[in-house]
């Protein structure tokens, strides 16, 4: 993990591993939604797929278990810090894993079914879309954390209110096209087949899914509080 001010935040995006009455065990299937009953901890590491199709209540729960917990939105915002907007112009459109075609429609045309599409096991399995973690050498804060923009959306612990889409429309944030409801979760950073639709970089800024909700796009990494120096 690195500091960020008061909290420390892991370098990459999380994995699971399943749990049992011996501790950490096999890691689970990074293309598989978690299975109910299941206890699993988040685990942090370079060159490994990241877990998708997970929710918030469900990444909350797997960074308990590692003795962490969800990032805030403001601790999120620090460990991206120097994450560019747009790609750096040295690096090209490679420094992060965004702007890729829309694999959804790719695969399964217009007709989606939620539950037999959007959490399809193949969006995670196809080849040149989800990356493992640090892969994208660019994709790099100038604190030293990795892919906090595009691989996979990273849920967060804010829920959104009334002050909390004011605090967005002042930093200017897009949220068209979002359906928005009091009580839901956020999450940040865009994921492969997006690029700025809801705010550049850092600030992507996702408001539209309750905290149950899970997609092949949804991922997460955890933070704790730093000791005291």
């Amino acid at each position: 993990m690195l500091r960020i001010e008061a909290a420390c935040i892991d370098r990459y995006e999380a994995h699971l591993r399943q749990l049992d009455a011996r501790g950490p065990g096999a890691t689970h299937p990074y293309f598989q939604r978690p299975q109910e009953g299941q206890a699993y901890v988040a685990v942090s590491a370079p060159g490994v797929h990241p877990q998708a199709y997970v929710s918030r209540e469900e990444a909350a729960a797997a960074c308990r278990e590692a003795g962490k917990r969800l990032c805030s939105r403001s601790e999120w915002l620090l460990g991206c810090r120097g994450t560019p907007a747009t790609p750096r112009p040295s690096d090209g459109a490679r420094a992060c894993n965004h702007g890729k075609p829309h694999l959804l429609t790719r695969l399964f045309g217009y007709g989606f079914d939620y539950e037999a599409h959007f959490n399809s096991p193949e969006l995670s399995l196809t080849p040149g879309f989800l990356a493992t973690t640090g892969a994208h050498e660019g994709c790099l804060s100038d604190l030293g954390v990795h892919d906090m923009v595009g691989n996979l959306h990273e849920w967060v612990s804010d829920t959104v209110t009334s002050s909390f889409l004011r605090a967005l429309d002042a930093e200017g944030v897009h949220r068209q096209f979002q359906y928005v409801q009091v009580g839901n979760g956020v999450f940040m950073g865009g994921f492969y087949s997006t690029r700025a639709e809801l705010g550049p970089g850092c600030s992507f800024t996702t408001v539209a899914h309750d905290a149950r909700y899970h997609d092949y796009s949804t991922g997460f990494r955890c933070c704790r509080d730093a000791e005291p120096e």
